[in-house]
C-alpha cells in the first residue's frame, strides 16, 4: 500500500468529524440528552485517558534501550518507525486526540438540536390537538 493511502484515510476521518459537526450545526443531526451524555462521557473518557498517559505514550516514539549490536539497533529503529509511521500507534492516538473533541462538540450541538426539535414537535402536537377538539 502506498504512503498516500494512510494520509488519505486520515484526511477522510477528519473530514467526517468536521462534516458531523457541520451537520449538527445545520440542524441535520439530533440526539436526545441521555444518549448524547453517554456518547460524550465515552469519548471524553478516551480523551482523558490519552491526556493522563500522554507522556508515557511518547516513549513509543523513542528508541527503546537495547544493546549496541547492529541487530538491536535495527530492531530499535523498526520499533520507533512502526510506532510513528502513518499507521503507527502514536500517529493514530495523536489523530484521535485531535479529532475526538470535534465529535464531542458535534454531539453537544446535536443535543441542542434535539431539545429544539422536541419543543417544536410538542408545540405542533398541542396545536393539532387544539384544532381537533
Amino acid at each position: 500500500m502506498s504512503e498516500e493511502a494512510p494520509k488519505a484515510e486520515t484526511a477522510v476521518r477528519m473530514v467526517q468529524a468536521v462534516a458531523l459537526k457541520r451537520l449538527a450545526t445545520e440542524g441535520g443531526f439530533a440526539v436526545d440528552e441521555r444518549t448524547g451524555d453517554k456518547m460524550i462521557q465515552a469519548l471524553q473518557g478516551i480523551v482523558d485517558a490519552l491526556e493522563a498517559r500522554w507522556s508515557a505514550l511518547q516513549a513509543f516514539g523513542q528508541a527503546p534501550p537495547m544493546s549496541d549490536t547492529a541487530t538491536a539497533k535495527w530492531v530499535s529503529d523498526v520499533m520507533v518507525k512502526t510506532a510513528s509511521d502513518e499507521r503507527g500507534l502514536l500517529t493514530q492516538l495523536t489523530q484521535a486526540k485531535a479529532e475526538l473533541p470535534t465529535y464531542i462538540e458535534a454531539i453537544k450541538l446535536a443535543q441542542r438540536n434535539y431539545r429544539s426539535q422536541d419543543g417544536e414537535t410538542g408545540t405542533t402536537l398541542r396545536r393539532y390537538r387544539a384544532e381537533q377538539a
